[in-house]
């Protein structure tokens, strides 16, 4: 007759910690956040010292740091939307520049460092909407009645990024 034994147990064995494992997933919200990240920081970056790529399109005489708003350019310009008064009421102001560029500064910098991510997904979130709101792309037609070149009545790039910082920021 066989007599049967339950297994060895062995808590030593079964409390040792392995290598961390990183999934395909958290690598890719990884990479996405780390990308997002330096949209945020190159724009600052770019308005800060007028390299002139697409997010400073003003000479490099007129960066921030030359005494040129980062603001006012594209602010005073808005002609479409619920806000559009408000946006060019507050174009060029001070605060709303400072405003700004520590957004750009916080948002990019946080999300590549990884750090306060919920935090700065938020804020980059609230950015992109205003960002929305001033190229408001269900409108047609510009306050003029100038058509607005808008490719899609919902969805831009300001919506797209916004959505990835609401998944980053959901799923830290």
């Amino acid at each position: 007759m066989t007599t049967t034994h339950p297994p060895l147990h062995r808590p030593e064995v079964a409390q040792q910690p392995g290598p961390a494992r990183v999934t395909p997933v958290a690598r890719a919200m990884a990479i996405l956040r780390i990308a997002l990240g330096f949209v945020f920081l190159w724009a600052f970056l770019d308005k800060t010292f007028g390299w002139h790529y697409s997010t400073a399109t003003t000479p490099k005489s007129k960066a921030w740091i030359h005494g040129g708003s980062p603001t006012r350019g594209f602010l005073s310009h808005v002609e479409v939307g619920p806000l559009q008064s408000w946006y060019r009421s507050i174009a060029g102001h001070t605060w709303a520049d400072w405003l700004f560029m520590l957004g750009l500064l916080g948002i990019g910098v946080a999300l590549l460092l990884g750090v306060a991510v919920r935090l700065a997904s938020a804020a980059g979130v609230l950015m992109l909407a205003f960002m929305w709101f001033a190229e408001f792309p269900p409108a047609q037609h510009d306050r003029t009645g100038a058509l607005t070149g808008s490719s899609n009545p919902l969805t831009d790039y300001h919506f797209i990024y916004a959505l990835a910082l609401l998944v980053i920021g959901l799923a830290v």
